[in-house]
């Protein structure tokens, strides 16, 4: 009779334990399992290049949501991306979207700029105005090649 009390305290202290980590698990992975937090807008991008699913989108400097996915779009020969951007930040559809990177040589990730419109955008409707990434090695190559002719 003692043994199946200790046994069941072990179980217990065991499965205690295995809902402690799964709760950790989901709230530092930033999971959602019951609803989402979250609207998705698309941004269409002549250049994507650095750009990965998962980059920070933000808005002044605070992350206010992140990419979701990034696909070509084979008739017209553009970058299109999805935008996860969280329910509490509404946008204008006169925002603009800017690939920016971090520092000189880090990651790359989206800068929305406020607009002045009253209207806001929904639930997958396109933000029109975008800046696609400046291209380093672009510009190097310009000037290195442009010194050759002189």
């Amino acid at each position: 009779m003692k043994k199946s009390s200790i046994e069941t305290s072990v179980g217990i202290f065991v499965l205690i334990g295995i809902l402690c980590v799964g709760y950790l698990t989901i709230k530092l992975g930033k999971m959602e399992l019951l609803g989402d937090n979250y609207y998705s807008v698309y941004a269409d991008f002549n250049s994507a290049t650095g750009l990965k699913g998962g980059a920070n989108i933000e808005m002044a400097g605070v992350k206010i949501g992140q990419v979701e996915d990034i696909i070509l779009l084979p008739n017209i020969k553009i970058a299109r991306v999805k935008l996860k951007i969280e329910k509490r930040i509404n946008l204008s559809v006169d925002v603009m979207a800017s690939v920016k990177t971090a520092g000189l040589l880090g990651d790359r990730y989206l800068s929305l700029t406020p607009g002045g419109s009253d209207e806001l955008l929904e639930e997958g409707d396109s933000i029109e105005e975008t800046e696609s990434a400046l291209d380093i090695e672009d510009l190097i190559s310009k000037y290195i090649f442009s010194g050759d002719s002189k």
